[in-house]
């Protein structure tokens, strides 16, 4: 059910360091929440140096070139601990799959109740029920 969306700087990742990217979202979501790893839906967008804005050195940062920033869409009965756990394997995945710094990863997570999910058909699959994980 999460929903990932990275905006990476245009030009600066391959298409396997794209991949690689993609991957490493799934992984964290398997890793830190331990969501099927078949729960898979995740958007990159490359943004030109004029569109896409990430100050190299607020809250004590050493950003490079490759920042980035990842929202993500996460069921909102999530508690803070489980969002602070994803925030960490993010970047530790990020790191590992496509060594890219921890300070260069902005995460926004988005608290979505579950039943504005419709995973196809227009159909809300779990709206009524208990989140299965």
């Amino acid at each position: 059910m999460p929903v990932f969306h990275a905006h990476i700087p245009k030009g600066r990742f391959s298409r396997e360091h794209k991949i690689a990217i993609g991957h490493a979202l799934n992984r964290s979501l398997v890793v830190a929440l331990g969501i099927p790893a078949g729960d898979r839906f995740i958007v990159i967008s490359e943004h030109g140096d004029d569109e896409l804005f990430i100050d190299p050195t607020f809250m004590e940062m050493e950003r490079s070139a490759n920042a980035m920033i990842i929202e993500v869409q996460l069921g909102a009965h999530r508690p803070a601990s489980e969002k602070a756990a994803l925030m960490a394997e993010i970047c530790r995945q990020l790191g590992e799959a496509a060594s890219i710094a921890p300070d260069d990863v902005f995460i926004a997570v988005i608290p979505v109740p579950t039943e504005n999910f419709s995973f196809g058909r227009g159909v809300a699959q779990l709206a009524g029920i208990a989140p299965r994980w």
